[in-house]
């Protein structure tokens, strides 16, 4: 509102040009007066002051309504990037919602929306065209409707050039990002010149969706501004044929000249910025999409923390996206105190029983119960106050140790990132870093080896002394000291009254669990005590296997 105050105001004083050449013409040079000369010409300077300083406020005001629009949703857009690629599965691009606000965000503080503010001012200056003479009016009209006539084919000739060029900007950005982090991989197995041609592709599809775009809007844009130029250029000609013919003053030709160019002029500007008008639109479209999609969830009654059990009820769970489960009926009961260690082949879907058990993929069907209560009937941010985990892929953040460790909590207490890196074995190997805990450790932990980031991670998973703590592969990147390191983390879990849940492919893993379940294809074949279900799973068989 306050934008379009500002433009209203703007477009009133545009009319002080051609009234200015309108009197020069009709009264100055009739009566020759330089002091009436000198009287409108500082008059018209000082207007021409209060435009510039309207229009100044103006883009800096709509440069911070796109800001403001930025701050109310980007906690809103950083939510949907985090639950995007739990609810939506591998194929959604997590990132989109991030560009569409910046596509929105440019478009509001850009040039774009002066000329919808300029638009509703052009009925004035057609009727001030036809005060001057009918005809001048006339002629004014048809050219607003020429252009309008150009808008509508901008519209129609953008719109699938502008979905196309954000679809394949989004493929060409995601491509670039798996390359980015997968780098050390790609220079290991000469994957260089294969994944270049593939990148080429992409990028040679997005070249053409924007060039398509941008051809589209350049020969709408162009076709615009020369016949409003050629516009103006008769509006002159048709007022000399009305001052030769004795309908109209010179200052008339001169002023019609002026209000048929500030007339049509906001629709040329509409016209010029159609692209980026198109591309805000369809991004605001998807963002309103997205988030009525994935809705914020109401916050639940606060509960306590769990301290006693944790069961599993005919449990189905199945990749985000996707209704065929993963793991098929898994039930089990486990005390405070207990720590499970689960085995099994590999895609048998033991990480994903620990990615259901951490809250990360919601049954499809079946209960997760800690002492009787549905994990689901506990916020996201309350789960962290009582749950550990360890992933395969570590996901450190860039920052220090110590906020890595603490999970970037404000205001953390120190003893107890220290309390947490001891129960991990962490806590030598970082006093030898030259900055210890304040260590900046990069995106991804890229600063410390594979056996550090595993350290660094054990110990954010036992930070706060969660009760249920889940460790996926922990001792992936570990030597012995490592593994012994996680036994005692895992003992310790036990001795103050928690559950851990190990899953493993290494035996050595085990040793300070005291049940242990076997799964295959999704289902759970054993549970049991550990030293009888190993010595069952482990046995020869008949025929020699194993």
């Amino acid at each position: 509102m306050a934008a379009a105050l500002f433009s209203g105001v703007l477009n009133v004083l545009m009319l002080s040009g051609a009234l200015y050449m309108l009197q020069v013409y009709d009264r100055v040079l009739g009566s020759r007066s330089v002091q009436t000369l000198v009287g409108l010409t500082v008059v018209l300077a000082g207007i021409f002051l209060v435009q510039a300083a309207l229009d100044i406020i103006r883009q800096r005001l709509l440069t911070r309504i796109g800001a403001s629009v930025d701050r109310r949703l980007a906690d809103r857009i950083y939510q949907l990037t985090l639950a995007i690629p739990l609810k939506g599965g591998a194929g959604a691009d997590a990132l989109q919602p991030s560009r569409d606000l910046d596509a929105v965000r440019a478009f509001v503080s850009g040039l774009g929306p002066t000329a919808f503010f300029d638009l509703p001012w052009m009925p004035l200056f057609v009727i001030l065209c036809f005060f001057l003479h009918p005809l001048i009016g006339w002629a004014v009209v048809a050219g607003a409707i020429v252009l309008f006539s150009i808008t509508l084919l901008t519209e129609r000739a953008i719109r699938g050039p502008s979905q196309a060029y954000s679809r394949e900007a989004a493929s060409r950005a995601a491509m670039a990002e798996t390359s980015r982090r997968n780098a050390e991989a790609i220079a290991a197995m000469g994957m260089q010149a294969a994944l270049t041609g593939r990148y080429g592709a992409i990028n040679a599809r997005f070249l053409a969706a924007n060039q398509a775009a941008t051809d589209a809007g350049a020969l709408f844009g162009t076709v615009s501004r020369t016949f409003r130029m050629a516009m103006q250029s008769g509006i002159l000609g048709l007022g000399a044929f009305l001052v030769l013919s004795d309908q109209a003053s010179p200052g008339v030709m001169i002023a019609s000249s002026i209000l048929m160019g500030r007339a049509l002029a906001p629709i040329e500007l509409a016209v010029g910025h159609w692209k980026s008008f198109i591309a805000a639109r369809q991004a605001w479209a998807r963002l309103r999409q997205t988030m009525r999609a994935l809705p914020p969830a109401e916050p639940p009654m606060p509960l306590a923390s769990p301290r006693n059990m944790l069961t599993l009820e005919q449990v189905f769970t199945g990749a985000p996206g996707a209704q065929t489960p993963i793991i098929q009926g898994i039930s089990l009961s486990l005390l405070a105190g207990q720590a499970l260690g689960v085995i099994g082949p590999s895609a048998s879907g033991k990480s994903t029983l620990a990615r259901t058990l951490a809250g990360i993929w919601a049954p499809l069907r079946g209960s997760i119960r800690l002492d009787g209560s549905e994990l689901s009937q506990w916020a996201p941010e309350s789960r962290g106050d009582f749950i550990g985990y360890l992933p395969q892929d570590i996901g450190l953040f860039d920052g220090t140790i110590a906020e890595n460790i603490a999970r970037f909590r404000p205001g953390a207490d120190p003893a107890e990132v220290v309390a947490a890196a001891r129960v991990a074995g962490a806590d030598g190997m970082i006093r030898s870093l030259p900055d210890g805990y304040e260590t900046r450790i990069g995106d991804g932990g890229t600063a410390l080896s594979g056996g550090q980031r595993q350290r660094v991670a054990l110990a954010r998973a036992v930070f706060g002394n969660p009760f249920l703590v889940l460790l996926d592969e922990p001792n992936a990147n570990l030597d012995m000291e490592g593994e012994a390191a996680v036994t005692q983390a895992i003992r310790h879990v036990r001795d103050r009254g928690g559950i851990a849940i190990v899953i493993a492919h290494r035996p050595s893993a085990l040793t300070a669990v005291d049940v242990v379940a076997v799964m295959r294809e999704g289902r759970l074949v054993a549970f049991g005590p550990r030293d009888e279900v190993l010595k069952r799973v482990l046995a020869p068989q008949p025929n020699g296997a194993r």
